[in-house]
């Protein structure tokens, strides 16, 4: 549903988002009136104390306030009850039912400090129950019209101007914003728009540096964040909604599924090793793409016994300043990586805890038993980390022998690049291989760490043409095709279950942003039901075909008039546009293009969903 428009703008609510406050505050307010009658009640006709009028008064206005407000809550929640998220039509009243309780907090802020004024001024000499009454009632106003004002900044939309409206002849939904008029206001929000964005990512990182790097940081975050919204007209809990629903729908799908389907491993398919071993590889090489994320991951996985193993080595340092490098409580992090990995200190060629936006911590071990030079480079775990991961349009990245578009993602790209110079310009693996000449060389990370060691076995390849990569859980959005063929014959992706950050890219946020839009558009429930029922789905299970997400053929044609439909959802504008039935995604314009899963895939998921234990029965090595 589109924001409802009032007072001259659109805000971030639509008109049947407020069944579950309107509800919450009916509540309080009925208890709240049933509480005054009883005192007014308990003290009508002898109200023998200081400033009895002003008591008197002052009980009588209340109980006919909070009736007033009673009502119009009453019609409020009932309104906002009525209709589906793109029919709105039965809730055609609401504005002006909105309009009516703005102005019933007019005469409660005035009858709020009329009760201040007698607690403060003749309250003395009342009986204390009926002062510490009156003093409740004022407290409860002025903290109703405090959550109020709180709840108006949160749903306060910078961007809701209104837009300009169709012409009348255009069919419904139809924004086409062909003249020069409408270019205009169109480059007008943009812009706008991009630097509300901005705005917003530089107070929630207001703890970090606000140097130039940060801030294009922050400029290309919001271009692409200000872009992916800028086609719809939705508010967040049509999209809280429409996630409840596709999870429904897809949960269905998926028990519809023939459960004895099963894809096979080709023995004739490019594994290069057999399965089992690639698999006990993959297990090994885990242990150090964790541990590279240092003491609070080990912390976490070892909540008993792990602070009491990391408490000797926190309070001393035994590295040497040129061979750890960066960050804070380095003795922690070091320590909590020998245990991990079991290696001995000497093992260590270089650790490196320095983080900043592109540029990530890793270390370079040597690994005795499987005679492996090994490079891990950590994940996420910072807010630094985050905006290098949210730096997702393409860069650029041309590699000597490998034809076709070479592209990557451009914050996984730097952050690789970053751990690259360090290896080769600072003489690191130099160092490594003048101990370990016959050693290979591994590289292995996990999330973010899996993405950059990726990037960096590719930057590699060319000089160490026997190194194999390891990458755990890696962004989905993370190379071009013809660079993810290319690293098929030395980069192994693991994948568990449904884990999201493998699915995660722009083409993918499309994608689910247009079945969300049409999921919303087809379901013929409120949404407060939708939201209702969501919310049991997730907490306590249950049959999903209970929770119906498709219009049925009985309430289609009811429903119909008026019915907004998905284009109502979508702010049409010049030819960037792109509808629902479009064969032309907009995920493949030049802004977003397709990026893919490094190398071979080895996908783990459950022998069965009611299994507390995976088996790993269904693995295979796929192809993209």
């Amino acid at each position: 549903m589109p924001g409802m428009v009032v007072f001259g703008r659109r805000w971030g609510i639509a008109s049947d988002d407020l069944v579950f406050p309107g509800s919450f505050e009916l509540f309080i307010r009925i208890l709240w009136w049933i509480g005054t009658m009883v005192l007014f009640t308990y003290h009508k006709g002898h109200f023998e104390c200081n400033g009895r009028g002003v008591l008197h008064s002052y009980l009588v206005g209340l109980l006919v306030v909070l009736a007033l407000i009673i009502l119009s809550l009453c019609a409020i929640v009932y309104i906002s009850a009525q209709g589906t998220i793109t029919n709105p039509g039965q809730r055609r009243s609401m504005p002006a039912l909105v309009y009516l309780r703005a102005i019933l907090y007019v005469p409660e802020l005035v009858w709020a400090c009329l009760g201040a004024v007698w607690v403060s001024d003749d309250g003395r000499g009342c009986d204390p129950a009926t002062v510490g009454a009156v003093i409740s009632a004022v407290v409860a106003s002025w903290i109703i019209l405090l959550f109020t004002a709180v709840g108006v900044v949160f749903v306060f939309d910078p961007l809701g101007n209104p837009r300009p409206q169709p012409p009348a002849m255009e069919p419904l939904g139809v924004r086409d914003m062909q003249s020069s008029e409408g270019t205009q206001f169109l480059s007008t929000a943009r812009s706008l728009a991009v630097k509300v964005w901005e705005s917003r990512l530089r107070l929630l990182c207001c703890c970090l540096p606000q140097d130039e790097s940060y801030r294009a940081a922050f400029s290309s975050i919001a271009q692409l964040f200000s872009s992916f919204f800028s086609d719809t007209d939705l508010v967040p809990s049509d999209i809280a909604a429409g996630l409840a629903l596709l999870h429904q729908e897809q949960d269905k799908m998926e028990r519809s599924r023939d459960p004895d389907v099963v894809v096979p491993h080709s023995p004739s398919s490019p594994v290069g090793e057999d399965l089992e071993a690639e698999l006990e590889k993959a297990t090994h090489w885990m242990q150090f793409a964790a541990a590279a994320y240092g003491w609070p991951l080990y912390i976490y996985s070892n909540l008993f016994t792990g602070p009491c193993k990391l408490s000797g080595d926190c309070c001393r340092s035994r590295v040497a300043e040129d061979e750890i490098v960066g960050g804070d409580h380095l003795g922690c992090h070091f320590s909590s990586i020998l245990q991990t990995t079991g290696l001995q200190y000497r093992d260590f060629i270089h650790v490196s805890f320095h983080n900043q936006i592109y540029e990530i911590p890793f270390f370079v071990a040597l690994d005795h038993k499987r005679e492996a030079i090994l490079v891990a480079v950590r994940g996420t775990l910072s807010l630094k980390d985050v905006l290098t991961d949210l730096s997702a349009e393409c860069e650029n990245l041309p590699i000597e022998g490998v034809s076709g578009a070479c592209y990557a993602h451009k914050g996984i790209s730097q952050a690789a690049g970053y751990v690259y110079k360090r290896l080769v310009n600072d003489g690191i693996l130099n160092q490594a291989f003048s101990i370990a000449p016959e050693y290979k060389l591994v590289i292995t990370g996990h999330s973010l760490g899996a993405g950059a060691a990726s990037v960096l076995a590719i930057l590699l390849r060319n000089s160490f043409p026997t190194l194999q990569c390891y990458a755990f859980s890696p962004p989905g959005g993370l190379l071009s095709k013809a660079l993810a063929d290319y690293s098929k014959d030395f980069v192994v992706s693991v994948v568990l279950g449904k884990d999201l950050v493998p699915r995660l890219s722009i083409p993918n946020m499309e994608d689910l942003k247009r079945k969300l839009l049409k999921i919303v558009s087809n379901c013929n429930k409120p949404k407060y039901r939708i939201l209702l029922q969501g919310c049991w789905y997730e907490l306590f299970g249950g049959d999903p075909d209970d929770c119906p997400t498709e219009m049925d053929n009985r309430r289609e044609q009811e429903l119909s008039q008026p019915l907004l439909g998905e284009e109502s959802l979508i702010v049409r504008h010049s030819s960037s546009y792109q509808s629902l039935g479009s064969d032309e995604s907009p995920a493949h314009t030049p802004a977003h293009l397709p990026l893919f899963l490094p190398g071979r895939i080895l996908h783990i998921t459950e022998d069965g969903p009611t299994r507390r234990k995976a088996k790993v029965l269904d693995i295979f090595l796929v192809d993209h």
